[in-house]
């Protein structure tokens, strides 16, 4: 009796080991820049007690799938098709896979073509019932309608922004803030961000302020994001190294409150800022330097202003795009240049990314999510 006792204990200790196993790996997947017969989705497996990445699958999304967005409630993942002729000359690509929620198995849905060509960018509203997408080489954003299936079905809405003689637009990002009342959108060219309200009826976007916020010139707004109260936008520029922190305000749209640097103090090199992101802990701020090649860590004080508190090389070059993984103990960086994927394990008191604990070759990562 006592030896059938002890088996028991022993096959639950087992059983609850391996729960604990498998909870501990969750999906990342990748876009890249890829060539016609490349797969340019990757599937990984990441463990998150010791940070390591598994390839488990490869998929063929069409040239040059380098951003991409998910429905959550039915299995889609949107991705662009970042070419200026796709299916017709003068239009980027949107391609709609589903997958069986395991990743194991993405089947290609439909696929659309964009207006103006050359899209960067796609994001997915809270409600679940449109597309916006950035398009980077047409200077331009287009709206995208799913149908009950979640399918993209028509483009209901495409803005073409202009500037003064010599300028030319490059639309960098459109995402909406967490309640879906406005959306906002980065013109890398223009130096502006343009703020909409959502028609949903007619899909079509309406003007909240016609001249757009002006920045300086030769800013290059690049990628931006709210904090967790919504009261806060920090923007990240891709020409002048910097992260512009905004009050939002209803009736004047964003209030800038700070501008502060990327770099470290007497870098003299080139650089072009990309991504940013926020710890879960609403803490910290993290933003990417290409040329300087690191992550810089900043603290976000009480009042929503930041710190630069540390720099950490990115292991690897051109680290354009990065995530945290949902632990929040892992930031993760994919190198552009270098053609790899380096793990660094995240400091839960500083917040800064100090130790690099796996790197994985894959090519041209450009995109990092999980699901």
């Amino acid at each position: 009796m006592k030896n059938r006792f002890i088996q028991l204990v022993a096959i639950s200790l087992i059983s609850l080991t391996g729960i604990t196993s498998c909870s501990q790996k969750v999906k990342l997947i990748t876009g890249s820049y890829s060539v016609k017969g490349d797969s340019g989705i990757n599937v990984f497996d990441f463990n998150q007690s010791d940070g390591t990445l598994k390839h488990v699958g490869t998929f063929n999304a069409g040239t040059n799938p380098s951003y991409f967005c998910f429905n959550k409630n039915l299995n889609l993942i949107y991705a662009i098709n970042e070419v200026d002729s796709f299916i017709k000359p003068g239009t980027g690509g949107l391609t709609t896979f589903s997958h069986n929620g395991k990743f194991s198995d993405l089947k290609k849905v439909n696929e659309m073509a964009v207006p103006n060509g050359g899209p960067c960018f796609i994001s997915i509203t809270p409600q679940n019932d449109f597309l916006f997408v950035a398009n980077y080489g047409g200077g331009s954003v287009a709206v995208v309608k799913l149908n009950g299936s979640g399918v993209p079905v028509t483009i209901t809405d495409t803005i073409h922004f202009t500037g003064s003689e010599g300028t030319v637009s490059h639309a960098h990002m459109i995402v909406s803030d967490a309640a879906g009342e406005r959306i906002y959108v980065s013109d890398l060219g223009l130096d502006r961000v343009w703020i909409f309200e959502l028609d949903r009826q007619a899909g079509r976007l309406k003007t909240v302020i016609p001249e757009g916020i002006a920045l300086p010139g030769g800013t290059g707004p690049r990628h931006f994001l709210f904090n967790d109260a919504g009261t806060k936008l920090y923007l990240i520029c891709e020409l002048n190294s910097t992260i512009i922190v905004f009050n939002v305000d209803r009736e004047k749209g964003l209030i800038p409150v700070q501008t502060i640097s990327t770099l470290k103090e007497g870098f003299a090199g080139e650089n072009a800022c990309a991504e940013i992101q926020i710890s879960y802990s609403g803490k910290f701020l993290y933003g990417s330097n290409r040329g300087e090649n690191d992550i810089v860590t900043f603290e976000i004080n009480e009042d929503g202003t930041i710190k630069n508190v540390a720099h950490t090389d990115c292991g690897g070059s051109w680290p354009r795009n990065f995530t945290i993984d949902p632990s929040g103990k892992f930031l993760l960086v994919g190198n552009q240049r270098s053609d790899n994927i380096a793990v660094f394990s995240i400091d839960q008191k500083t917040g800064i990314p100090s130790n690099k604990v796996s790197d994985l070759k894959i090519k041209s990562p450009v995109c990092l999510k999980f699901k």
